[in-house]
C-alpha cells in the first residue's frame, strides 16, 4: 500500500482513538452516576471517573516522554468537560415557585395531614340559583400546576351558581413540597379527605381529572374519605391501581400526537444536566430522591415544552394544528421526580376493586373519543364502581376535555352540572356495563 494511501487511514485510526479516549470516561461516568444515584449532585461519580481516565492514560504513556504523554490528555479534559456540564446547576436549587396569579387569590392551608397547600376559591357568580354544595376541582399531573385552561374552565362553572374550590396538591404550583418519600397515592387521598373537612361545609362534589380522578376513585374506595363527598365527577381516569395500571390495551380515536406541531419555547432537556437527569430518571435508572438534582431544582428547571408530544396526545387528530396555550410560561408547574413516586406506588398498591364495589357515593365517568388513556382503565373503573350511574362518552374531543376549543367547555359545562343537579343527562348513558364488551371491541 502506497504512503499516501496510509496517511488517511492512520488520521482515521487516531480519530477513533480520541473518539473512545472521550467516550469512555463518558460512559464510565454515567454508570457511576447510575451506581451512586447521582450522590453529591453527580460530583462522586465525576471525580471517580476523571480520575480513573487520568490514570489510564499515565500508564499507558510511563514509558513516553512527557510530550507523548501530554497528547492523550486532551480527549480526557473533553470527557472530563462534558461530564461537569452534568454536575453544575443552571437554575435555583431551592424552590422557585410561580408568581400569583392576576385574577384570583392564592390562600395557602396547611392541612391536618401536615400538607400545606395552595388553595383558589371562585364564589359563586351569574344570574342563577346559588348551589349548597361546594364544588372540589382534583386536577391532572400528577404533582403538576393547575393550569390557566382549567382556570377558564373553573370560572364558568362559578359562573353557573357553584361554589369552587380548587387547591394544588402536595409539591404542585404554589404548594410546599413533601419530603420525596411522602408523596405517595395515599397521601393524595388523604389529603382531598383532609381539605373537604378544612373547609367546614359539610360534603362536597369533587370533580376529578385525569390522574385527579384517580385520587377521587380511590377515595371513593375509603370509607372514612367516601364519608366527606356528596357526589362525584370521574372524568378520564388513569388506572386506579397496581392490577390495572398494569393492562395495555385499546385507546380511544386517534389523538393529535406525532402529527402537531412541535411544543415551541425552552426546553430543559437541552441542557446537559437536565437531559441527563429527566432521561435517567423516566428510565428507572435513578431514584425520584436521586442526588444529582434535587426536587425543588427539578420543578425549576422543568418547561411546558419538556412534555413534548404528551401535550398533543391530550387533543383529537382533526385539533392538531390549532391545540391552544393550556399555560403560561410563569404559571406552569411539573414536579417530574414526584409524579413518577407517585405513579409508582400506584403501581404498587393491591387491588382496590373489593372495596370500591361497596361504594355508594353517586358517581359519573366521563370518557373521550380520542382518550389517550387506556380504555381498560376507564372501563375497570365501571365495571367496579356500583355507585356509579351514568356514563358520558364525549364526542370530538381528546383526553384534556374542556379546552377552550369550540363549543367543548360548553359541552362538558353542560354534562357535569346536568349530573351535579341530577338531572337528565345531556348525552345518552354509554357506555353501560353491559355494553363494555362491545365498547372495548369498537376500538380495537
Amino acid at each position: 500500500m502506497s504512503p499516501s494511501a496510509i496517511r488517511p487511514l492512520r488520521l482515521v485510526g487516531r480519530l477513533l482513538a480520541a473518539t473512545a479516549a472521550v467516550v469512555g470516561p463518558v460512559a464510565l461516568f454515567l454508570a457511576l452516576l447510575v451506581a451512586t444515584d447521582g450522590a453529591g449532585s453527580g460530583f462522586a461519580a465525576w471525580s471517580v471517573a476523571v480520575g480513573a481516565a487520568v490514570a489510564a492514560v499515565l500508564w499507558r504513556g510511563r514509558r513516553r516522554s512527557w510530550r507523548e504523554r501530554l497528547v492523550p490528555f486532551l480527549p480526557v479534559l473533553v470527557g472530563a468537560a462534558l461530564t461537569l456540564s452534568v454536575c453544575v446547576p443552571t437554575v435555583p436549587t431551592a424552590r422557585d415557585y410561580p408568581p400569583a396569579l392576576t385574577f384570583v387569590t392564592t390562600e395557602h392551608v396547611r392541612l391536618s395531614t401536615g400538607s400545606r397547600v395552595a388553595v383558589y376559591h371562585y364564589p359563586p357568580t351569574g344570574s342563577g340559583p346559588r348551589r349548597r354544595v361546594p364544588l372540589v376541582y382534583l386536577n391532572g399531573g400528577p404533582v403538576r400546576g393547575i393550569s390557566v385552561l382549567d382556570h377558564h374552565f373553573l370560572q364558568r362553572l362559578a359562573g353557573q351558581g357553584y361554589d369552587v374550590y380548587a387547591y394544588e396538591q402536595a409539591g404542585g404550583g404554589r404548594s410546599d413540597l413533601l419530603p420525596m418519600d411522602q408523596y405517595s397515592i395515599n397521601r393524595s387521598v388523604q389529603d382531598l379527605g383532609a381539605f373537604i373537612s378544612k373547609l367546614g361545609k359539610g360534603r362536597a362534589d369533587v370533580l376529578g381529572f385525569s390522574s385527579g380522578a384517580v385520587v377521587l376513585t380511590r377515595a371513593l374506595a375509603d370509607p372514612a374519605i367516601a364519608g366527606h363527598l356528596h357526589r362525584a365527577v370521574i372524568a378520564e381516569p388513569g388506572p386506579m391501581d397496581g392490577p390495572t395500571a398494569g393492562i395495555s390495551g385499546q385507546k380511544g380515536r386517534p389523538s393529535a400526537r406525532g402529527i402537531a406541531p412541535a411544543m415551541t419555547g425552552p426546553r430543559s432537556t437541552h441542557v446537559p444536566r437536565y437531559a441527563v437527569a429527566f432521561g435517567l430518571l423516566r428510565l428507572g435508572l435513578l431514584s425520584p430522591d436521586n442526588g444529582l438534582v434535587g426536587q425543588a431544582e427539578g420543578d425549576n428547571a422543568f418547561t411546558a415544552a419538556d412534555l413534548g408530544s404528551d401535550t398533543a396526545s391530550a387533543y383529537c387528530a382533526q385539533d392538531a394544528h390549532r391545540i391552544p396555550v393550556e399555560d403560561t410560561a410563569r404559571n406552569f408547574s411539573f414536579s417530574a421526580a414526584a409524579s413518577l413516586r407517585i405513579q409508582q406506588t400506584i403501581k404498587d398498591s393491591p387491588s382496590i376493586a373489593p372495596q370500591l364495589r361497596k361504594s355508594r357515593t353517586p358517581a359519573m365517568l366521563m370518557i373521550a373519543e380520542c382518550s389517550s388513556q387506556v380504555r381498560q382503565w376507564q372501563t375497570t373503573v365501571l365495571a367496579d364502581n356500583p355507585a356509579i350511574q351514568r356514563t358520558q362518552y364525549m364526542p370530538g374531543v381528546g383526553h384534556h376535555m374542556w379546552n377552550g376549543l369550540g363549543d367543548n367547555d360548553r359541552r362538558a359545562a353542560a354534562v357535569i352540572t346536568a349530573f351535579l343537579q341530577d338531572k337528565p343527562a345531556p348525552l345518552p348513558d354509554y357506555p353501560t356495563r353491559a355494553d363494555i364488551p362491545a365498547f372495548l371491541r369498537n376500538h380495537e
